[in-house]
Formats: structure tokens, C-alpha cells, sequence
């Protein structure tokens, strides 16, 4: 039996002031897309499994639909629905194409940093571009939006999803491992397994890692393709070009970026263990079999409420019983919130009330 007010585990209520900071925190996100050019899109909570393209399917929460009678899913993330969107309902509009969100979403289960199964997510995609400049764009917007929302000390750190993979196929020797295990391997940070397997050359990966300028530094002393070669100059401008913001670089991150390609992202703030947001290239699937090139990001809103963010200052004014209802509405022209006492008794303190309205003038309580 449940007790009353109870919540799954995970899961959590929010009240005043949070949920309005939520709300305030949604719309200054979406007002800076916005105003960069980024349009919105709302797709829904709930979609066909196999429509759902990322995330991880172990995240989703899944259910049989009544009426079809297929496997439904709890998006886990926006990212894939608006890449649905792009390549089907618009995939006649000119590229690139800017599109903007904000949504709940839901995971199976949190984890040690952030064990919130319910999510509020906003974010922006550029579809049709993941080059350099398309880079450029997102993440100086993805700090411009978080900046605007008050977040201080903000960092960036940059990873290279499919880095490894790339070297493999360019020939770097895997020795006895697999490119699976090697991948894991590098994850752990596990030197000496990667050299008892065989898979020496990739050991120098783990050092180069640090702040960006440093670690691109230890990047191009290795025996890389030239192709790997332009990526790191890509990314050195990219870092290079953000003023005020401490950047790092881990080149062989994998966790969370399965899908990413060339570039993969990370967003903290001051006072948050957990990051604010993540981001990257990736591919988007097409109805056709081919895939579209596009880069964008994912804010975590529930962080910034955390920070104590959003939380706007109200003035707040008591009506007593009988107040005309043009004096009301006046007040609220001058940006006043209104609250009407419902009999003569009403206290304002009882109502989080600052002021008074009496005899024509604003009163403090």
C-alpha cells in the first residue's frame, strides 16, 4: 500500500518558488536560441520505440499500445524527435535548418550524480551542417544561454567520440584486444591492460588529456592521420575561440557520446558536481537509408533550479475584500501580482504578500 504523497523513487514534486524558476529558467533558455535564429519544436512524450533513435534503449520506459497494439516509449531525450522532425516534416525546408526545445523527459533509472528519473531538457540542433563553424555557433550559444540564465563559472569539456575507432581503422595496432575492449580499456584509464593486450600505441591517448591547449599539444606528437589532424585543428580554433571559459579536452570519452561523432561536449557551472549539459555532432537517419549531418546540444534546467537560478523577485500585493476590479488590473499593468483576500481576516504574510493595497497606495506590510 502506498503511502500518501509518496513518490517513486526518482521522481519529485515542485513546488513554489521552484517551479515557477523552472518555467522562467525555460524561457530565458529558449528566448537566447531564439533570438540566434532557432525555431521551436514540441514533439511528444510518447512515440513509437523504434522512432526514438537516441539515447540509450536501457533508459526508456516501454509499454504496449491498446489501440495499435505496438512497443511505445517515454522519450529519454529530444535530440532524436527533432532529427525525426528535420528529415520528415521538414525535410523540404532549405538547410540548415535551426530548431529549438524544451520538454520533460524520463529515464529508467538515475545514477550516482544526478538520480532524477525526470528531467526537464531544453535545447537547440542545427540539421544540415556539423562542420566547424556549425560547431562554433552551438557552443557559443549553449554558454551564451547558460550565462544569461545567471550560471558562473562556467567550463567546457570537449571530447572526441569516435577518435579511437578511427585510429583503428587508420591501422593503429589493437594487438590482442578488440577495438571494444580497448575503447573500455581507455575508458578505465587501465594502462597496463592495454599494454599486457598488446595495445601500446593507444596508451598515450590517456595522457593527453587536460587543458585543451596542453593536451592538443600531446595530440599532434603522435602518429596521427591527417584527417584526425584537421579534426584537432578544428577543435583548437573551437577552443581558442572561447573567451572566459575554462576548456578541457579528454580525447578518448566515450560515456554518454555513443552516438556523437567527431565532436562530443560537456557543460558545468560553479556550485554543480553534475554537468548542465552535453552536446556534439552526429548523423540523423533518413527515411532513404542515408544519413544528414547536424550538431546541437541538451540543457538540464532541473540543475540551474538547483542552483538556485531563475528565481525571480515579485512584488506581490494583497487586495482586501471588496477592491473594484479596475484597480486590480491597474496594479497588474505596473506589474504588480494581485491577490485577493476572500474575507476581512486575510493576513498577507498568510499569503506571501510584501504589500497592502490601502486607500489608493501600495502599503508594506
Amino acid at each position: 500500500m502506498n503511502i500518501p504523497g509518496l513518490l517513486p523513487e526518482g521522481l519529485r514534486d515542485s513546488l513554489p518558488p521552484q517551479a515557477q524558476a523552472l518555467a522562467s529558467l525555460v524561457r530565458t533558455l529558449t528566448d537566447v536560441c531564439g533570438a540566434h535564429g532557432y525555431e521551436r519544436v514540441a514533439p511528444p512524450l510518447i512515440e513509437y520505440e523504434s522512432s526514438l533513435a537516441s539515447g540509450s534503449s536501457r533508459e526508456r520506459l516501454r509499454f504496449t499500445d491498446p489501440v495499435s497494439q505496438q512497443t511505445l516509449a517515454l522519450r529519454s531525450d529530444i535530440t532524436g524527435q527533432v532529427g525525426r522532425i528535420a528529415v520528415t516534416r521538414l525535410a523540404q525546408q532549405a538547410r540548415p535548418l535551426r530548431l529549438m526545445y524544451a520538454g520533460q523527459v524520463l529515464r529508467v533509472r538515475g545514477d550516482q550524480l544526478s538520480p532524477e528519473r525526470e528531467r526537464t531538457q531544453a535545447g537547440a540542433e542545427l540539421i544540415g551542417s556539423d562542420g566547424p563553424a556549425a560547431a562554433a555557433e552551438l557552443l557559443q550559444l549553449a554558454i551564451a544561454a547558460l550565462a544569461t540564465a545567471g550560471v558562473t563559472g562556467l567550463s567546457v569539456d570537449l571530447t572526441m567520440p569516435t577518435l579511437v575507432a578511427d585510429l583503428a581503422a587508420a591501422g593503429w595496432p589493437l594487438g590482442r584486444a578488440s577495438l571494444a575492449q580497448v575503447q573500455a580499456l581507455l575508458d578505465g584509464k587501465d594502462v597496463g591492460a592495454l599494454k599486457s593486450l598488446g595495445a601500446d600505441a593507444f596508451v598515450p591517448l590517456i595522457a593527453a588529456a587536460g587543458p585543451a591547449p596542453a593536451a592538443i599539444i600531446a595530440l599532434r606528437q603522435l602518429d596521427l592521420p591527417d584527417a584526425i589532424l584537421a579534426r584537432l585543428d578544428a577543435i583548437a580554433a573551437l577552443a581558442a575561440g572561447l573567451d572566459g571559459v575554462a576548456v578541457t579536452l579528454d580525447p578518448t570519452e566515450r560515456h554518454g557520446f555513443e552516438y556523437q561523432t567527431w565532436l562530443g561536449f560537456s557543460l558545468f557551472g560553479a556550485g554543480l558536481a553534475a554537468e548542465l549539459g552535453r552536446g556534439g555532432a552526429y548523423l540523423v537517419p533518413r527515411p532513404d537509408g542515408t544519413q544528414e549531418p547536424a550538431i546541437g546540444f541538451s540543457l538540464y534546467v532541473d540543475g540551474l533550479v538547483d542552483l538556485g537560478l531563475g528565481v525571480e523577485l515579485q512584488r506581490r500585493i494583497l487586495l482586501p475584500l471588496g477592491t473594484p476590479a479596475a484597480e486590480a488590473a491597474a496594479l497588474r499593468g505596473e506589474g504588480w501580482i494581485t491577490v485577493a483576500a476572500l474575507d476581512a481576516e486575510t493576513g498577507a504574510a498568510a499569503l506571501h504578500c510584501s504589500h497592502i493595497w490601502q486607500s489608493g497606495q501600495a502599503v508594506p506590510a
